[in-house]
């Protein structure tokens, strides 16, 4: 898959899901697959995270993703890496062009460190583990959306997001991966802009229309 709108594809079906505000959820993907990541509300971070499929001991690293890109940023035509430096995205397309690859999963300590309301409060990294049937101690996902100021001095500030009703970032599967994906819980803070919305996730299959001339 080229790009989205390559006319030599068809596309052939679309399942489409929705993630409640402060909800996860794990999905199935093929390589060759799409992935459309979209903020129904705008504002709203998704933290993104998969795992190559029936390897459960390789998954998306932002960390060795900066690596070799060489860029603390995403940008069209990159690729997201695992932490074995397996390619397992490649970017598409993308509304908005600024997303985080610096933080980790929020957690029942993060609350009680910044907020001092960690107990029951809803967090990414036991959405994400609940969904996947798994129990990682620590998850660094892509926060699609979360807006981070990297400022001269090496200080660095979490904004309220770029993201507009509607925008998407879209993502070809480069590998057979199960995806563990969350919508942000954060409310505290600027980070989704003060409140927590849903958001949606379409896993699109193509056709190449050549194959049937």
């Amino acid at each position: 898959m080229q790009s989205t709108e390559n006319k030599d594809y068809q596309r052939k079906s679309m399942e489409k899901y929705v993630i409640n505000p402060c909800g996860g959820i794990k999905i199935e993907v093929n390589r060759g697959q799409t992935i459309e990541i979209i903020d129904f509300d705008g504002g709203q971070v998704v933290d993104f995270f998969a795992e190559v499929k029936n390897r459960r001991d390789e998954f998306v690293s932002p960390g060795v993703t900066i690596d070799c890109n060489e860029s603390l940023r995403l940008n069209v035509g990159d690729i997201i890496y695992s932490n074995k430096y397996t390619p397992m995205f490649k970017v598409l397309h993308d509304d908005v062009k600024e997303h985080d690859l610096l933080h980790p999963c929020c957690r029942t300590e993060m609350y009680d460190f910044f907020y001092r309301n960690g107990k029951g409060h809803p967090n990414c990294l036991d959405n994400i583990n609940g969904a996947l049937g798994t129990s990682h101690p620590i998850i660094c996902p892509i926060n699609l959306f979360m807006h981070t100021e990297i400022r001269a001095d090496g200080s660095i500030e979490v904004c309220k997001p770029l993201s507009k009703a509607k925008d998407k970032i879209v993502l070809e599967a480069l590998t057979d991966v199960t995806l563990g994906i969350a919508a942000c819980s954060v409310s505290e803070s600027a980070c989704n802009g003060g409140k927590c919305t849903a958001v949606g996730i379409s896993a699109v299959s193509y056709t190449h229309l050549r194959a049937h001339e």
